[in-house]
């Protein structure tokens, strides 16, 4: 009698067609091909790629985006950054801020590892931060976050700001490292006319802090923020040192109704395997890809277009089932078919699957663990 063991969805070598569903699947070419345009993209602007890693969760993305000249990576949680840093990756920034001990205690315990950068907006942040620093004998670099029309985290004022880097500058701890200035808010503003002029006003508000740091005499090595969205502005903005995109590597369906008629032509990389499990009823199917299965907080997945399944739509998710609709006949007769589902939102839909299975011309060519899935704190 064989042990009791859970199969894995797919090996290598396999046919991608006949991965066990659900699986989050990873094509390759497009894949690397927006790794290479986002690489190219600073480089011509001679700013610096820090990437999010809240988008993939996964070691194995960071390490291709870093051999593909990406600085470091972004992590937006503390726990999260751990797989990274066990993984060899040094340079990591938070982009947001934390209180509380625990907190604290990651934040030193990381810098003890890595080169680790972190966000304030509240002086008793950079106070509770920089006693610990100092006594653990390391040294956290602190960018204070300014608001520049997200309306969620950072300060609006430059006062609050110099106040801040005055605090900064009393710990032995701490280094200031420049400024956080990110607005998510346009990041899928469908026009890309209206986008760009979103965020050139965005990189104008954050260059009147970095004057403002520098009428006082402080030097703003890094000015970081933006994001997939508005990454090709940013880049060429003047403004910004280093761009923080993250769901450009896969485009899911949110960012894929986004108008791109400038330097960016990325496509659509991640997709969900998906089994037909019933058709029962007539112009409905079910398949086997629900709420625990894709996020649907930017909208129902898409049905990846084929000729044999251009007339199905996906109405409905709940917690294990997809409901489809069909116009057209013989809705029975798909029983047991396999669709390709664009999620509406990447982010929260790696967060729960365990690994990618990386496929090139529809063979499972890797299998990358999402080793810092669940990783909220």
């Amino acid at each position: 009698m064989k042990p009791l063991q859970l199969p894995s969805p797919a090996i290598i070598g396999q046919d991608a067609r006949t991965v066990g569903t659900p699986a989050l699947l990873l094509e390759l070419d497009a894949f690397e091909s927006n790794l290479r345009q986002m690489a190219a993209l600073t480089a011509r602007h001679n700013i610096v790629l820090r990437p999010h890693a809240k988008a993939h969760k996964s070691s194995a993305i960071a390490k291709a985006q870093i051999a593909m000249g990406a600085v470091g990576i972004c992590c937006q949680k503390l726990s999260e950054a751990y797989p990274f840093v066990l993984a060899g990756i040094r340079d990591i920034h938070i982009s947001n801020e934390f209180v509380g001990a625990d907190k604290i205690a990651m934040a030193v315990n990381l810098a003890q590892h890595a080169r680790l950068s972190v966000c304030v907006d509240h002086p008793s942040q950079v106070d509770a931060l920089g006693k610990a620093a100092g006594q653990a004998g390391v040294v956290i670099t602190v960018l204070p976050e300014v608001d520049i029309g997200q309306g969620r985290c950072g300060v609006d004022s430059k006062n609050s700001l110099l106040a801040l880097a005055d605090r900064i500058g009393t710990h032995s701890g701490l280094r200031f490292g420049g400024l956080q200035a990110y607005h998510g808010g346009i990041q899928h503003v469908g026009d890309w006319g209206s986008r760009k002029l979103k965020a050139s006003h965005g990189a104008d508000l954050t260059a009147s802090y970095v004057q403002c740091l520098d009428s006082r005499g402080i030097a703003c090595p890094v000015v970081t923020g933006g994001g997939t969205g508005t990454a090709e502005f940013d880049a060429a903005s003047g403004v910004f040192t280093e761009i923080q995109p993250g769901s450009y590597i896969f485009m899911d369906g949110h960012y894929g109704e986004n108008g791109w008629a400038g330097e960016l032509r990325l496509q659509h990389s991640l997709f969900i395997a998906t089994t037909i499990m019933s058709a029962a009823k007539p112009g409905q199917a079910v398949c086997d890809v629900g709420l625990k299965g894709v996020a649907v907080d930017s909208g129902l997945p898409l049905i990846r277009s084929d000729a044999r399944h251009d007339s199905l739509r996906y109405v409905a998710a709940n917690d294990e089932h997809g409901i489809l609709h069909t116009d057209a006949d013989g809705s029975h007769n798909l029983l047991g078919e396999r669709l390709l589902l664009i999620p509406g939102h990447c982010d929260p839909t790696c967060n729960l699957y365990e690994q990618f299975v990386c496929i090139r011309n529809n063979i499972v060519e890797a299998l990358w663990d999402i080793d810092a899935r669940g990783l909220s704190r």
